[in-house]
């Protein structure tokens, strides 16, 4: 029996761990919806499923779609990727999909956060997302773990957790007022605490320049392992990512984390700008309420957006000459997984990357 839960991850022992933490597996959705993805969404579905090839190598890879699409993902993913039906508004995993938390005794149970597609009336992306707010649900019930029904609107993107009580995350989206807006925020890091064992917050101002979530932290910065980041940067100080970045790396230098630790930074040039070309704006349909995708507009582009799977790093990379040097900086700073480049632009024109359509599923701990 899968049991909705009206005590608090805190009180039952339970924690949010790191992503760089063992995983049981990882989730993922299949996209579909052609006012966010050109052509049908075809181009976006090869990439898709080159990302969880690529995570296959490491761990399971679960992937939802719709039933319209069962037969069709089934025959694009390898074989080996397990293909299930949920229903879903679109294919963004790490934000209407669970966040899990684990006690340390083999327990493992489901964050299940309100979910408003970005913003609600208020600047979200599409309408309606009632079928993403019902994803967390419907993973817990085919995982049969138990599931909290957190308070607040939150999307898993909007947070990064070191494992030992510190998590990373951005005023300009948690403070927003289109998620929680009778909210302070000392009331915020209150559930958040309760939530996910936190008990260090580390808040960076904005998320990359341009970034449709409201500034996801999850684009500008992430953990490696405890005490160290990863922060998107820019040399060129005309570029609007510069003030951006430079303000995070200012806050990072003068944090310390749960353990009192100073943080060490490693800054990942960002390609060059991302600007949607007139061929690829004219393969997304036009519907009232999604967000356009118009000809010159600018992408949040970040190598920051990889995900970290068992033995493999899955990183984005967009034909740019700051591929390579990324590729390398993250693989000396995963010395023991192999790093994967696979080419993202396709997801970046829906308006995230790989760790936007990936969540990870930990493995229990303290069982043998």
């Amino acid at each position: 029996m899968v049991r909705k839960l009206e005590t608090t991850p805190r009180a039952d022992g339970f924690r949010m761990p790191a992503e760089f933490e063992p995983h049981a597996g990882t989730w993922m959705l299949w996209p579909e919806r052609p006012d966010n993805w050109r052509l049908g969404a075809k181009p976006a579905q090869h990439a898709f499923a080159a990302v969880a090839a690529a995570i296959a190598e490491g761990e399971p890879v679960t992937v939802g779609v719709s039933p319209r699409q069962f037969q069709n993902a089934r025959a694009m993913l390898a074989p080996e990727i397990r293909v299930v039906e949920i229903s879903n508004d679109d294919s963004w995993m790490r934000d209407c999909g669970p966040t899990f938390v684990v006690d340390g005794k083999g327990g493992v149970r489901a964050v299940d956060w309100i979910f408003n597609a970005w913003g609600g009336l208020d600047g979200g992306l599409y309408f309606p997302w009632d079928q993403d707010d019902l994803v967390a649900s419907k993973v817990a019930e085919i995982e049969r773990v138990d599931r909290y029904r957190a308070p607040i609107v939150l999307e898993g993107g909007s947070i990064h957790a070191d494992g030992e009580g510190t998590l990373l995350t951005t005023e300009e989206c948690l403070l927003n007022p289109n998620r929680n807006p009778g909210l302070t925020r000392e009331q915020i890091e209150a559930v958040l605490s309760d939530y996910l064992s936190v008990e260090k917050f580390i808040w960076l101002g904005r998320g990359v320049y341009e970034d449709e979530t409201n500034g996801h932290v999850d684009n500008i910065c992430c953990f490696v392992r405890p005490g160290v980041v990863a922060l998107t940067w820019t040399d060129d100080k005309a570029d609007p990512q510069y003030e951006i970045s430079r303000d995070a790396f200012e806050r990072l230098s003068a944090a310390t984390d749960a353990k009192g630790r100073k943080l060490e930074i490693h800054r990942i040039h960002q390609p060059d700008p991302v600007l949607i070309t007139a061929e690829e704006s004219s393969g997304v349909d036009t519907v009232e309420g999604s967000q356009p995708r118009t000809e010159g507009m600018r992408l949040a582009a970040s190598y920051i957006n990889f995900y970290i799977a068992n033995g493999v790093i899955v990183m984005p990379s967009f034909g740019d000459p700051h591929d390579e040097p990324a590729r390398e900086q993250i693989a000396a700073l995963f010395p023991e997984r192999r790093v994967i480049a696979v080419p993202a632009r396709e997801i970046l024109l829906g308006g995230g990357n790989i760790h936007c359509i990936t969540q990870q599923q930990p493995a229990p701990r303290g069982k043998s």
